[in-house]
Formats: C-alpha cells, structure tokens, sequence
C-alpha cells in the first residue's frame, strides 16, 4: 500500500545532515549554558525544556523566516540593556537584514492633550490615570507591524516623547530582518505573545528595580509625590499584567548581569550558530 511519500536519495541525506547539524548546535549551546551556571551572576535562570532544540531546528530548517523574539519584564527590570547588548553581539556581523528592534515604548498613545489639561504628572495620577496597564499602549498597531516585519515587509514605527506626552507617527523606518527583536511591559501578554517565536523574561529583584526606575523618572520629568504616585501603580499593575508572563516564558534572562557578560555570552552562542549551521 503506497503512503503518498517518497523519500529520495537526496531528501534522506539532506535529513541527515540536517539533524546532525542539529545535533551540533544542541551540544554547543548547552556547553554555553552549563558554563554560564557556574556564574556567580548567570544570564539564564530558567530555560523550556525544548528551546534548545527549537532554535536549533529553526536556524537549520527554516532559514528563510524570521524569528520574532520578544523580551518582557517589569519596568527598569533591565530589558533593553539587555536588548542593546544583544544587538552589539549581532553587529558584529556587518550583514545586512540581520536584526531590526521594535520597541513597546514608542507605542504609548498620545495623551499630551489629558497631561495639559491637568497641569502636571501628579495632578494627572490623581484623576487614576495610568501609563502602566496594556490600554496606555497601541498593542493592536505594534502587533500589526511586527506581523508585516515577519512578512518581509517595511513599517514605520512611532515615536514616544516621555516628557509631553507626545505620539509621532513619523517615527523610524523599521526593515525586515532575520532577527526582529521586540522589548517592553506587554509583548509577551495575551493577544500579541501568540505571533512570538521565542518568549524571553527578565527577572530583576524588586528592590533594584525601584531604584533604576526612580533614576530614570527623574529624567523624564516625574519627581517627589508624582513619581510616588506613579511607582505605586507600576508595581500594581506590574502584579496582574507582567509577572505572570514569568510562567510562560521560554526563558528567564537575569536583569542582575553586567552588560559586558550579556555580550560575551551572546557572542558565543550568535558564534556557535554561525560556525556550525553555515
């Protein structure tokens, strides 16, 4: 009885060869991760049992595609430090259409016209109103573009001003790339994580976080009692929209590390893949 599949000559060592190329990949990135456990700070806390294997299976058998990686965490948990340093590790590379970043920030919504109306930054918490939940952020239009990314198409990112409030629809031109790296607070929530090839959370002390993030107020404008007000919503919402995201992740980044580890480690797993799949 015929199945319908025939496997040729060249299909069966094309298969071969594949697999032990993946095999290859598998053995040199859990040598990476086995030496980074003996950090007194590693990168990776936790990792899926199958995300070895997966990027392995995606760099040999689906060369085509884009990979669209999305990096969440709480705020100033340090996800684009960590996105930045990945991105010097890929530079490296001087090709073209290796990587491109979206990031969550720039799409907040405009609501200069509500922080005018009333006054200041904490006169405008006090109405309630939030920069920390999933409705102060167009997720519909950044899903929308990171899908036509994924379809090789170009896209035109807004740009975010954290003092006034601002949107700007003429932001950056985002090309498509082999890699398309988004950061922020909701990527990896329900309703845009689904169209992610691998999910990433970085895990940062709560007490390291609220230093970073009153650092970074204070330069974009919020102090004193409005920071206050601000920080006590951060990590409410940080509760019921981020830290579950923990449990879903195919892997938890370390937001503790120094930035030049970020970029040796990532030096050697971008090394790895390029040396044995290409």
């Amino acid at each position: 009885m015929s199945t319908g599949f025939h496997l040729t000559s060249y299909d069966y060592y094309s298969s071969r060869s594949d697999m032990e190329i993946i095999s290859n990949i598998v053995d040199a990135l859990k040598k990476i991760l086995e030496e980074d456990k003996k950090q007194t700070q590693p990168l990776f806390l936790k990792t899926s049992d199958n995300l070895i294997l997966n990027i392995a299976r995606m760099v040999v058998q689906e060369k085509k595609k884009t990979f669209l990686i999305g990096i969440t965490g709480e705020s100033a948990s340090g996800k684009t430090v960590f996105v930045d340093n990945t991105i010097k590790a890929c530079v490296k590379d001087k090709t073209e259409g290796i990587y491109t970043v979206i990031r969550c920030d720039d799409y907040y919504k405009d609501t200069s016209k509500e922080l005018k109306e009333a006054g200041s930054y904490e006169e405008l918490f006090k109405t309630g109103f939030s920069f920390d939940t999933p409705e102060a952020i167009d997720l519909e239009l950044m899903k929308e573009h990171l899908i036509k990314l994924k379809q090789g198409k170009t896209i035109t990112s807004p740009k975010y001003d954290f003092v006034t409030c601002e949107s700007h629809a003429d932001g950056d031109i985002k090309n498509p790339a082999k890699v398309v790296l988004t950061e922020g607070l909701y990527v990896l929530n329900e309703g845009v994580r689904e169209i992610m090839d691998v999910k990433v959370y970085v895990y940062t002390p709560l007490e390291v976080i609220k230093d970073r993030w009153y650092r970074r107020a204070e330069s974009r404008g919020k102090t004193g009692a409005a920071a206050d007000l601000q920080f006590q919503d951060v990590n409410k919402t940080a509760q019921q929209y981020i830290r579950p995201t923990y449990q879903i992740a195919d892997a938890v980044i370390n937001g503790m590390v120094s930035q030049e580890y970020i970029q040796e480690i990532t030096d050697n797993i971008f090394n790895a893949l390029k040396n044995i799949a290409y």
